[in-house]
């Protein structure tokens, strides 16, 4: 009878343990190579330990990968450059770059969000998963241009008065970014008759809207693009034109509208979670 009390104690501790470490928040890591540096991603809908996996909300694991994300009923695709993985809501099977491929997590929804296994989104996209004290650290690669690592991307833009100099120090980020001026750079053109810094100029210029710099280690810049678009006359519902000038090549060439766009929303992402710093504002 004793035996079967000790038992029954014993039993109970390791379920009270185990609910206990189920119930433990668990933290979401990000953390660049190049610098060593971490930074803690919130979220609305906390990781989670499910089955042994780590759980963590799509939405979250696609921003800092610098993936973008379509639907279609329960079916959904995360992108990035040469990457295209298709997943499926309370399924197992995924697809990879055309390659079907199971998964050891099936993904699920919880309080309106998307679960998806970490280790699989992230090693899929290159990265290194690992799991210490109730914090899993996603680790990143840098971006390398002409073989020189990107330490940080710097964007500046400039007002009516003064102007914001940034930079972005996640390297999915500076990678998403940096695939969008090169897919979406269209033809050569030569460079416009009329372009400037300044905000306040009449029709038929060009005004700078902001300068991309690809840093290395030393903060020297590897390759920069200068980003134009034109100022029109008259209100148009057509796309502004937008131009960008690659300045170490003295290149000009067409930029698609929509990608200046996704490069924007990606710099807002990256101030949110954490990888943006406001290195000098003058704006008063």
């Amino acid at each position: 009878m004793k035996k079967l009390i000790t038992a029954v104690a014993v039993l109970s501790v390791m379920i009270f343990a185990s609910s206990a470490y189920a119930a433990e928040p668990v933290k979401l890591l990000m953390k660049n190579q190049t610098e060593g540096a971490t930074t803690e991603i919130s979220t609305d809908v906390s990781p989670e330990i499910k089955n042994s996996r780590t759980m963590v909300p799509l939405r979250v694991i696609s921003e800092n990968l610098g993936a973008t994300v379509k639907w279609s009923d329960s079916k959904i695709t995360l992108t990035n450059s040469n990457v295209e993985v298709i997943l499926h809501q309370n399924s197992n099977k995924a697809v990879k770059n055309g390659k079907a491929v199971l998964l050891d997590a099936k993904p699920y929804l919880k309080n309106n969000r998307v679960m998806v296994p970490l280790r699989f989104i992230a090693e899929t996209f290159g990265c290194k998963v690992s799991y210490s004290n109730f914090a899993v650290t996603v680790e990143t690669k840098p971006l390398i241009i002409d073989g020189v690592k990107v330490k940080a991307l710097q964007q500046e833009y400039h007002m009516i008065l003064g102007g914001v100099v940034n930079q972005i120090h996640g390297n999915t980020y500076n990678e998403a970014i940096y695939n969008i001026f090169v897919e979406n750079k269209g033809k050569k053109v030569e460079a416009p008759p009329k372009y400037s810094w300044r905000s306040h100029l009449p029709p038929g210029y060009y005004y700078k809207a902001g300068q991309y710099d690809f840093l290395d280690q030393e903060g020297n810049s590897i390759l920069r693009f200068d980003v134009y678009s034109l100022i029109r006359s008259t209100d148009s519902d057509r796309d502004p034109e937008v131009l960008i000038h690659q300045a170490n090549e003295n290149q000009w060439s067409m930029l698609n509208y929509k990608a200046l766009l996704n490069i924007l929303k990606l710099i807002d992402t990256a101030a949110m979670n954490g990888f943006l710093t406001e290195i000098s504002n003058d704006v008063p």
